[in-house]
């Protein structure tokens, strides 16, 4: 049986929902998205993860969006109808990428290598300096690019929509705000930045996190795509205001950094992202295979087991699953109560670690 760990001030079920799924492409009507935020809320999730950037941009290039903030309303709007205690729920969002839509320039297949890991897993990565890749017609409000900046594509392969990294200090401190204004609330309980941006130092996106904390727009800071110079690099700026590392990681993206290695060593939580191998692209089914022969054990799905197995990895780690529904919430958040055997969990972990090496 899991149990709670502490994040953001709160002692909460390590079990939570990533809601990426609700907002972007393919996803479902309003009415069923906030039954589906209210499902993970009745069965027990009390950690939602949202970006700024959950949203459908109208136009090509970043042209202005006509639903821009709808991910962060729809969690607001789904916590203000629900009949639970909404002071019991972390909500987490990020800051520092944007939407785009049919960029046509080349994208490149993502690589198992760790820039990609890093910088764009689960989407192939594309550099532009296109005029049209700024950050959603904003240059009047004086965040205009730099002569020859390249802003970094992430897009998934077939997919007429894309992200666009934008973490220069000025956009990240701007869309934080924005995101206090769209979840209505005063201060942020956890801000990630998003990913790090080639065209900004990293040091000046953690510059902006340590800002956004000392002017009490944050309570605290995660960041997000990073390797562990990355992580120590933030952690030396922000202090201990940073609390978490947002990663991928599941069977088919095994943390070949070991990122979660050092998070534990330096008693941050790690959250993992796309833990059930991601919905955008197409990943190794094989890496499944034996999470599925366990499934068959516990007559339960494949999946059930994946999100059980990653609660035993760490402590502290987090997994935010995404639902496109009530029943896969549920079928998720079923794992709480999922206990694998001593045999089972060496098989399973002997799995991951030999395709991770």
């Amino acid at each position: 049986m899991m149990m709670d760990g502490e994040l953001a001030g709160f002692t909460i079920p390590r079990l939570g929902m990533g809601t990426m799924a609700l907002a972007i492409e393919g996803r479902p009507d309003r009415n069923t998205a906030i039954r589906t935020i209210h499902a993970g809320l009745d069965a027990g999730v009390r950690y939602l993860d949202t970006a700024w950037s959950y949203y459908l941009p109208s136009e090509p290039g970043t042209g202005t969006a006509k639903d821009l903030g709808y991910g962060e309303k729809l969690v607001r709007d789904a916590l203000a109808s629900w009949n639970g205690p909404r002071d019991e729920v972390l909500v987490a969002t990020k800051t520092g990428y944007r939407r785009t839509m049919e960029v046509p320039a080349f994208v490149a297949p993502a690589s198992d290598s760790g820039e990609s890991d890093k910088q764009g897993a689960g989407f192939g990565v594309q550099m532009s300096d296109s005029p049209e890749s700024d950050t959603q017609g904003r240059d009047s409000e004086g965040c205009g690019r730099r002569p020859g900046e390249e802003r970094q594509h992430l897009q998934a392969a077939g997919s007429q929509y894309g992200w666009m990294a934008d973490s220069r200090p000025e956009t990240m401190i701007r869309d934080a705000k924005e995101s206090a204004l769209h979840l209505g609330v005063d201060t942020l309980d956890l801000l990630y930045s998003h990913g790090p941006d080639p065209a900004v130092p990293y040091e000046d996106q953690c510059g902006a996190l340590k800002q956004l904390l000392d002017e009490g727009v944050i309570k605290y800071a995660g960041i997000s795509r990073v390797n562990n110079e990355q992580i120590d690099l933030a952690r030396s700026i922000i202090g201990n205001g940073l609390i978490a590392v947002q990663n991928q990681f599941s069977p088919s993206h095994p943390d070949p950094e070991r990122t979660m290695e050092h998070c534990k060593e330096l008693g941050l939580a790690f959250v993992c992202w796309s833990p059930l191998g991601g919905f955008l692209d197409a990943f190794d089914q094989r890496a499944y295979d034996p999470f599925r022969e366990v499934a068959g054990n516990h007559g339960c799905s494949y999946q059930r087991v994946v999100l059980a197995w990653e609660l035993t990895r760490y402590g502290r780690l987090f997994t935010i699953p995404s639902a496109r529904n009530p029943q896969e919430i549920n079928d998720s958040f079923a794992a709480a109560e999922l206990t694998l055997t001593p045999d089972e969990l060496a098989m399973l972990n002997a799995s991951v670690d030999a395709r991770r090496g």
